[in-house]
């Protein structure tokens, strides 16, 4: 065990165990129904090296290790990439890599680095020498909505996978879109999805963002679970507040979207595929959607998709703030419990502890 792991392989505390809600198995442990896993930007601040990130996460029986941003896995240089390969293969974990935006139009997307297929060029030609099936990539963010419409954008991301369709393919990998930072509603992830080609082009479902798309995440699910390659998972709270809404992000089995049953039905119907815990705890988001300039962005939405958002907020409490850390080293730790009682909860969920 590294010296990572056995400074921190008991921050799981018994008080934390104790506190986390109880949930009935969904399958015997033997017969697993996902590849539970850790998206490392639950691990954000720690500023590990692969390796150490690798061990932490075996050392919580992670099944798959999913390298979101380039920056967690080190570079994109071959030897480094063999290393890790050889790391997780010991340790028995399945990488998967990502990356940000391949959209020329978003605001997130970064020329410095190359045009959008030099940057997706790169990351299939590291996904084949790290051993991962998939890339994972984003449009963008909330951002692009405004001035929008958000269209324009799935149209220049449809043109820039369509032409590296050929490599993609020739690698025997497939490209996993993020419905992202409140970029895309499921059916317009499903319709950038089919417009590219479903041969090579799948979904990376994320159950925190729909929120922030004013979506209902189980209506997300529904409708995109046909296109999953693998997934973020994490539990939300929202509540109604004068404006309209407030979303936080909260550990698993705090919030008010009954997660349990995402959980369970998104193992029901994506067997055999990736639910990586992507921890993240965040204050209240407002989304005013009381105010008409606010529907600029969502003029398309269907009356009876907000409807199912904001049944949630009707039948949500506010979520109380965690205390600031008082200081780095606390804010280290709290990063650490919050992605361990997480995945506490979802091994309960999951049958697997």
């Amino acid at each position: 065990m590294t010296s990572v792991n056995r400074r921190y392989n008991c921050d799981m505390t018994r008080r934390t165990l104790l506190a986390m809600p109880a949930v009935a198995p969904l399958f015997a442990a033997e017969t697993p129904p996902v590849k539970l896993g850790v998206d490392l930007f639950s691990l954000r601040s720690q500023n590990w090296t692969p390796f150490q990130l690798l061990d932490y996460c075996a050392a919580r029986k992670a099944k798959v290790v999913h390298f979101s941003e380039i920056r967690f896995i080190g570079s994109l240089e071959p030897d480094n990439l063999r290393q890790v390969r050889r790391r997780a293969e010991e340790l028995g974990i399945e990488v998967e890599i990502g990356m940000k935006s391949i959209c020329p139009t978003s605001k997130m997307f970064d020329p410095k680095a190359g045009t959008a297929e030099e940057q997706l060029g790169r990351m299939v030609d590291a996904a084949r020498i790290v051993g991962s099936h998939i890339v994972r990539a984003v449009l963008g963010s909330s951002d692009d909505r405004r001035p929008g419409p958000i269209e324009r954008h799935i149209e220049s991301m449809v043109q820039v996978l369509r032409a590296m369709r050929s490599k993609v393919m020739d690698a025997g990998l497939k490209v996993a879109i993020e419905n992202h930072a409140g970029d895309m509603q499921a059916r317009e992830l499903k319709t950038l999805i089919e417009g590219a080609g479903r041969d090579f082009v799948g979904v990376c479902l994320d159950s925190g963002n729909p929120l922030w798309t004013l979506e209902d995440p189980h209506l997300t699910l529904e409708t995109l679970h046909p296109y999953v390659l693998t997934s973020h998972v994490r539990d939300s709270a929202v509540w109604q507040v004068p404006e309209g809404a407030a979303v936080a992000w909260v550990r698993m089995g705090e919030g008010d979207v009954d997660i349990e049953k995402y959980v369970r039905d998104y193992a029901a119907l994506c067997p055999g595929r990736a639910l990586s815990l992507e921890s993240i705890v965040t204050g209240p988001r407002v989304f005013p959607y009381r105010d008409p300039r606010f529907w600029d962005a969502y003029r398309n939405t269907p009356a009876w998709e907000f409807e199912r958002f904001r049944e949630i907020a009707e039948r949500g409490k506010p979520h109380p703030d965690d205390p600031k850390p008082p200081d780095r080293e606390a804010t280290l730790r709290k990063e650490r419990e919050d992605l361990d009682a997480s995945i506490g909860y979802t091994r309960k969920v999951l049958g697997l502890v």
